[in-house]
């Protein structure tokens, strides 16, 4: 569905809100989205593979990519530093190609404070008790990590002020029909189109 310049989707929600289950969603009904590998310092978790889920290398390796100016934004979280290939996002934006980012509030909200040209969306769970459900059931993380977690959650849930979209993720469907319904109609904005031939014969 790709008719102007490509669009730039920042995804953001706490752990365990199911954004990359969505997001995995969408990118199947349309295969023409691509999704921004994350840089990060943490270790893989279960059958994570390098340069599938994330591009992971070790804390000196991320501080030159800082230093050498290579992330769009970048931040740490839980401990760990996350960043996002500045060179990635220009070049596929450039070639009409429509791009889902996963990042955190952190992130997104230097994103908006540089003025970048996206869409923001927030995903939440309907509570933080069922939050707390999901992560247990995902059986990833330590007590201790999914405490940090948890606590994190009710921090980062205020930050959806800084969004443009919020999407509470009760129902795997309904939440995915609104995420599709955000994006189909954000590819359907004047500012999108660069050529009206793209869409009618004149």
């Amino acid at each position: 569905m790709t008719i102007g310049r490509g669009v730039l989707y920042i995804i953001s929600a706490p752990s365990g809100a199911g954004k990359s289950t969505l997001c995995s969603m969408i990118r199947d009904i349309y295969p023409q989205i691509s999704y921004s590998i994350s840089y990060t310092t943490r270790a893989p978790r279960g059958n994570e593979k390098n340069g599938v889920e994330y591009y992971f290398v070790d804390k000196n390796t991320f501080s030159n990519m800082i230093k050498n100016n290579e992330f769009l934004e970048w931040a740490e979280v839980h401990g760990n530093y996350y960043g996002t290939s500045k060179e990635y996002i220009q070049n596929a934006l450039s070639n009409n190609i429509d791009i889902f980012l996963d990042i955190d509030p952190q992130g997104a909200k230097q994103l908006r404070r540089q003025g970048i040209d996206a869409v923001f969306i927030f995903i939440v769970a309907p509570s933080i008790d069922d939050l707390e459900k999901r992560l247990k059931n995902r059986a990833t993380d330590t007590d201790d990590v999914i405490e940090i977690r948890l606590n994190n959650a009710k921090k980062e849930v205020m930050s959806y002020i800084d969004y443009d979209y919020i999407i509470v993720n009760d129902s795997k469907e309904e939440a995915f029909k609104k995420l599709e319904s955000i994006y189909i109609a954000e590819k359907l904005k004047i500012k999108h189109i660069k050529n009206i031939n793209n869409l009618i014969k004149i």
